[in-house]
């Protein structure tokens, strides 16, 4: 079996194994997302979804960086759009996270450099992550008047509900071996061995009953935080959508702009 994508903002392909590779491809950006990275993300797991035989998804990004959370720019765009606008792209990267969530095979992200916001939930929505030694997380919705509702369920599922009252509230960052403590990372390697770290997952991985995985992580996320019932994900969206729209997003988002402190930040005597 081999088929793939090999332009635009996400690129795939899928080996002999079938085994999945899915990069994203905004170097220049250090892979922030904007609406069509996300399109694209999603043309990607419809793709991988009608495939033959898949047994694995591996999630890298390309440059220095993993993901780098929202394109500002964009996001400072689509605040300004209509609401039904502002709805629909929340939903669309709600809709992304959660089928990333979900796909029915084992899911294993190679993390390097920066893996803010968004980015933090794209990590928590897959199986295993294994980080380089260089990198280093934050959940960075709040410092621009944000909040990182799409991702919460997926990090409490990752690094529970106690260690989201630090990081989500606080913004801060956080290195590699922090990230392996509180359960976002399960293994930390240097650069150099990163992807020879993912070949050995997937080799574990491919040892196994595919059947007996797929219905194993069914079981696994029934009961979890990211299993989120109709109601549960459209509450998610609207909340994510209207928060984008405030007037403390519009301040935090021109902090960013004007490269200055927000208004909050206290001032230094």
């Amino acid at each position: 079996m081999s088929s793939s994508n090999t332009t635009g903002p996400v690129l795939w392909s899928v080996d002999g194994r079938g085994v999945a590779t899915v990069t994203l491809n905004r170097p220049e950006v250090n892979n922030a997302y904007n609406g069509e990275l996300i399109e694209a993300l999603l043309a990607a797991f419809h793709a991988l979804g009608t495939a033959k035989d898949l047994r694995a998804v591996v999630l890298k990004g390309n440059g220095k960086h993993f993901q780098a959370g929202a394109d500002l720019k964009w996001i400072d765009a689509v605040r300004t759009s209509s609401e039904e606008e502002n709805v629909r792209v929340s939903r669309a990267t709600a809709e992304a996270v959660q089928r990333l969530n979900l796909v029915p095979v084992p899911t294993i992200a190679l993390v390097q450099g920066g893996c803010f916001g968004g980015g933090t939930g794209v990590v928590a929505a897959c199986d295993v992550v294994i980080a380089a030694d260089n990198a280093v997380f934050s959940i960075a919705e709040v410092r621009w008047g944000l909040t990182a509702a799409i991702i919460v369920p997926q990090l409490n599922d990752a690094i529970a509900v106690r260690q989201m009252r630090r990081y989500a509230l606080t913004g801060e960052r956080f290195d590699a071996q922090e990230a392996r403590r509180i359960g976002l990372v399960h293994e930390v390697v240097p650069l150099a061995e990163l992807a020879a770290a993912g070949e050995r997952v997937v080799g574990h991985v491919l040892d196994n009953g595919p059947e007996a995985v797929a219905q194993t992580k069914a079981l696994i996320l029934k009961d979890a935080f990211g299993d989120l019932s109709t109601a549960a994900f459209l509450r998610l969206v609207e909340s994510h959508a209207a928060k984008r729209q405030s007037a403390e997003a519009e301040e935090g988002l021109a902090s960013f702009k004007e490269k200055r402190a927000a208004k909050w930040t206290p001032k230094t005597p």
